[in-house]
């Protein structure tokens, strides 16, 4: 499982929102979210910035690439 599949689980967890919630929010099945979390479906671009946004953070936080939450700053 790719360290985006659990952050994603992570930060979700946190914020005590459902698959369901998420995936209302999305505008995709609990399903489809489920294989998100579990690494059984890739996250689109488009997916990964509506995330990045409802969570306050990068795209790069939820890839593993970083490990700062914080978005960046806006020039």
């Amino acid at each position: 499982m790719g360290v985006r599949y659990l952050r994603i689980r992570d930060l979700r967890e946190d914020a005590d929102l459902s698959q369901k919630e998420m995936a209302e929010y999305l505008r995709c099945s609990q399903q489809a979210y489920s294989n998100y979390e579990l690494g059984q479906r890739d996250i689109s671009p488009e997916v990964l910035i509506k995330l990045a946004q409802f969570y306050h953070t990068s795209v790069d936080y939820l890839l593993g690439l970083t490990n700062t939450r914080e978005p960046y700053p806006r020039p």
